[in-house]
């Protein structure tokens, strides 16, 4: 309670000069893509980064109208919808936040179901509580093929993980949607090849040179709204493997396992079935910001069950297609 305390004394004298430039940098790439694209989307999953990419594409293309410090307001449409890919496994306060924002926001949200590409055949689950998270990029391929996308928006960042942090922030993607981790383009002097052929895209990273706390003092200065899990708040969880698994209907306790109650947060939100909470007393961004000064494992390495598979996982997804 005192780190956080003191933390909130020292907030406001806070440089946030660093902030200032990567927010720069982050709405000129946003307007880069607006510029070079004819069918760009931004994936919204309603996870943290891709709430501050929201809130930097608003900074971008609309006028603010609320004053300083109170929750952000925009008037105004983005040039670009929002794109979610629903595996069905979401939670529902995720769920919940995204059909409430963008209500809010009036803008035009296309999501691609998990659901439809199993009733499709091109999704097969080897057993029907099987996580979800990799069986995404095929329907996010789909999306893309159906509505013609030419440039996704994402929220990834290069302090993330390993095969993130070889990406560019224009991300070239083959007809298949294949990444090719040796046929990268340069940027050097911040410019950009975009070029293109029929049935190739980009994925565009404006937030790739942030990392974990950038994030949470950007969205403690910028009040940006996040779903309610991101917070402290107690929840049933299953003790399994060093994590904390969520006691959900397709997360159940295995043989021998016990179900516990404990005051946690999510550091990331994904398929239920691979994404865990830690451990945290953290009610507000500026407690969070005050615990990732501390933490010493991204929060893909300490909470995604996915991602402990192999040290290749993440780079194997992502020449597949993966975000």
């Amino acid at each position: 309670m005192n780190a956080s305390v003191n933390l909130e004394k020292l907030l406001p004298a806070v440089d946030h000069r660093h902030l200032d430039h990567l927010e720069e940098e982050a709405i000129f790439i946003l307007r880069e893509v607006a510029a070079a694209f004819e069918r760009p989307g931004l994936l919204f999953s309603s996870g943290k980064d891709s709430c501050v990419v929201l809130h930097l594409a608003e900074k971008a293309f609309k006028r603010r109208i609320s004053a300083p410090g109170e929750r952000p307001r925009f008037a105004g449409q983005l040039p670009f919808p929002l794109v979610h890919v629903d595996t069905g496994h979401n939670f529902p306060e995720v769920i919940q936040f995204r059909d409430e924002r963008v209500a809010e926001m009036g803008e035009r949200l296309v999501v691609g179901h998990l659901e439809d590409s199993i009733k499709r055949g091109t999704v097969r689950l080897a057993h029907p509580l099987e996580s979800r998270n990799g069986h995404q990029t095929v329907t996010l391929l789909e999306t893309i093929e159906e509505h013609r996308f030419d440039c996704m928006i994402g929220g990834a960042r290069r302090d993330e993980e390993k095969a993130r942090a070889k990406e560019r922030i224009f991300s070239h993607r083959d007809a298949f949607g294949q990444w090719q981790p040796k046929e990268q383009r340069p940027e050097l002097w911040n410019l950009f090849n975009t070029r293109i052929r029929p049935g190739e895209h980009f994925r565009a990273f404006p937030i790739s040179n942030w990392t974990e706390l950038d994030v949470w003092l950007y969205i403690a200065r910028e009040n940006i709204p996040l779903p309610s899990l991101y917070y402290a708040h107690q929840r049933q969880v299953i003790p399994r493997k060093g994590l904390l698994v969520p006691l959900t209907d397709v997360t159940p306790p295995e043989a021998g396992e016990t179900v516990e109650t404990a005051t946690v947060r999510f550091r990331t939100v994904g398929d239920m079935t691979c994404t865990c909470p830690v451990e945290s007393k953290a009610a507000n961004a500026t407690d969070i910001v005050a615990e990732t000064l501390t933490v010493t494992v991204s929060e893909r390495g300490a909470t995604r069950m996915d991602d402990r598979t192999s040290e290749a996982s993440m780079e194997r997804r992502k020449k597949e297609g993966y975000f």
